[in-house]
């Protein structure tokens, strides 16, 4: 969702931005059929507080595969953060991004540094989404953080982290 709202932000106040980072997201709008499936969990967790929706069909996309059979810890705790999330916020949440517009035109338009980060392994908004998005901001730079799924800084903080410190060490004072 952080990406989401970078791109918001940058679509009312690009003038306050001095460099972007975007890790794990994408910039085009959901489809009818992505719509849809984001009303329909929202539909479940809203009726059913002990819905599984979540840990059924959200967590195994939110991890690589990696995580998934090496990270034990890492994905316990995915899945407790995904447990522990309120209904009426989660169904908030999908509401919000079955919404949100296209981002490419305000990609274009971005002037300043740019990273893109995103993991190798992301099913949700994979490696070639993040190529386009990089592609879309004049003098991006990607970072693809191998072994990692959508949840890059949170599969390989110290990968993620060093991407970051690079980038943040290229900015002008």
């Amino acid at each position: 969702m952080g990406g989401y709202v970078a791109m918001a932000f940058l679509r009312r106040h690009a003038d306050r931005v001095a460099a972007l980072i975007l890790a794990d997201t994408k910039a085009v709008a959901d489809g009818p059929q992505a719509r849809a499936n984001r009303e329909r969990m929202a539909n479940a967790v809203s009726a059913d507080e002990a819905s599984t929706v979540l840990v059924d069909e959200v967590l195994p996309t939110l991890l690589g595969a990696t995580t998934v059979a090496e990270r034990p810890l890492v994905s316990g705790r995915v899945k407790g953060l995904v447990q522990a999330a309120p209904a009426a916020a989660v169904a908030w949440a999908q509401r919000a991004m079955a919404v949100r517009p296209d981002s490419f035109d305000t990609l274009r338009a971005v002037s300043v540094p740019t990273l893109m980060v995103v993991g190798d392994e992301d099913r949700l908004s994979p490696p070639e989404d993040a190529q386009a998005m990089a592609d879309a901001v004049t003098g991006a730079r990607l970072e693809v953080l191998p072994r990692a799924g959508h949840l890059s800084a949170m599969e390989c903080p110290e990968e993620f982290n060093a991407a970051v410190l690079k980038f943040v060490a290229t900015l002008p004072d």
